[in-house]
C-alpha cells in the first residue's frame, strides 16, 4: 500500500547552527534506502563450530559509524554515488535485525518496503466472497464452469430420460487464512520498525536525523473497522 509522505517533515537545531531533521522511522528508512540508495549488507552465515549467532548488533553499527568516519552533511544535495553515513547505519541496524523478529528476511523486507515507499498490504477492506472455481466465456457472455454430480430420471413429453445433475463449485476468496496471513505479516513488519526505531533512538548515532516515537498504526484493520460503525 503506497503512502504520500514527505520526508523531510520538521527541523530541529543540532549544534553549531546545523538543524537536525525530524523524521518517524518509516520516513527515515524511506530516505536511507529511497533517496541515499543505501545498500543492505548482511552478515555471514552463523559458523555453528565457533557458536556464533546471527545478527549484528548496536556494537556493529557503532564499529561501522567508526568505519565511515567521514563528517560530510550530505544527502539533501547528493553528489556522485555518496550515501550520507546516517542512511548507511540506518541500513546497517536493518541488517542486524534479531532473529526473534524475523532476522535476515525481515531485514530484506524491510530494505524492500522502504526502497520502493510501501506499506505491506494488509488487505485493507477484505472480506470472504464466495464466488465460482472457474468461469468461462461464451458468444452470450461469462457464466461460471459446472461439473456433473449425478443423474435423474425424468419425464420429458411422455418419455423417460436421464438428465446430468450439474452444480457450480465454489470457494471463497479471498479467504480467511490468506487475509489472516497478511495482517500477521503486518503485523511482523510493524515490531520490526519498532526495534530499529528504538536502537537509532538509544544508540544516539544518528548526526542529521532525529527520530521520533511514530509508527504506523499498529492495526489499521481495527480502525477502519471503528471509523464505520
Amino acid at each position: 500500500m503506497k503512502h504520500d509522505r514527505k520526508l523531510h517533515t520538521t527541523s530541529r537545531q543540532a549544534g553549531r547552527g546545523r538543524q537536525k531533521r525530524v523524521m518517524s522511522v518509516q520516513q527515515a528508512l524511506e530516505w536511507a534506502f529511497r533517496v541515499e540508495h543505501a545498500q543492505l549488507e548482511l552478515p555471514e552465515p552463523p559458523d555453528p563450530e565457533r557458536g556464533q549467532g546471527f545478527g549484528f548488533g548496536l556494537e556493529y553499527v557503532l564499529m561501522q559509524r567508526a568505519a565511515l568516519g567521514c563528517k560530510i552533511d550530505g544527502g539533501q544535495y547528493k553528489m556522485g554515488t555518496y550515501t550520507h553515513e546516517d542512511a548507511e547505519v540506518i541500513a546497517a541496524t536493518v541488517a542486524g535485525m534479531p532473529d526473534n523478529l524475523g532476522g535476515k528476511r525481515m531485514a530484506i523486507r524491510v530494505a524492500e518496503l522502504a526502497r520502493a515507499g510501501l506499506t505491506p498490504d494488509w488487505m485493507p477492506g477484505a472480506v470472504p466472497r464466495c464466488v465460482p472455481v472457474e468461469m468461462k466465456r461464451n458468444r452470450h457472455g461469462d457464466h461460471a464452469a459446472t461439473v456433473v454430480v449425478g443423474t435423474e430420471r425424468v419425464l420429458s413429453r411422455g418419455k423417460w430420460r436421464t438428465v446430468e445433475v450439474r452444480a457450480c463449485p465454489v470457494m471463497f476468496r479471498p479467504d480467511a487464512k490468506q487475509i489472516e496471513a497478511a495482517r500477521r505479516a503486518y503485523e511482523d513488519w510493524w515490531q520490526a520498525l519498532g526495534w530499529v526505531r528504538d536502537v537509532l533512538i538509544a544508540g544516539k548515532i544518528l548526526r542529521i536525523l532525529e527520530l521520533t516515537s511514530a509508527r504506523p498504526s499498529a492495526l489499521p484493520w481495527e480502525q477502519r473497522t471503528e471509523s464505520k460503525s
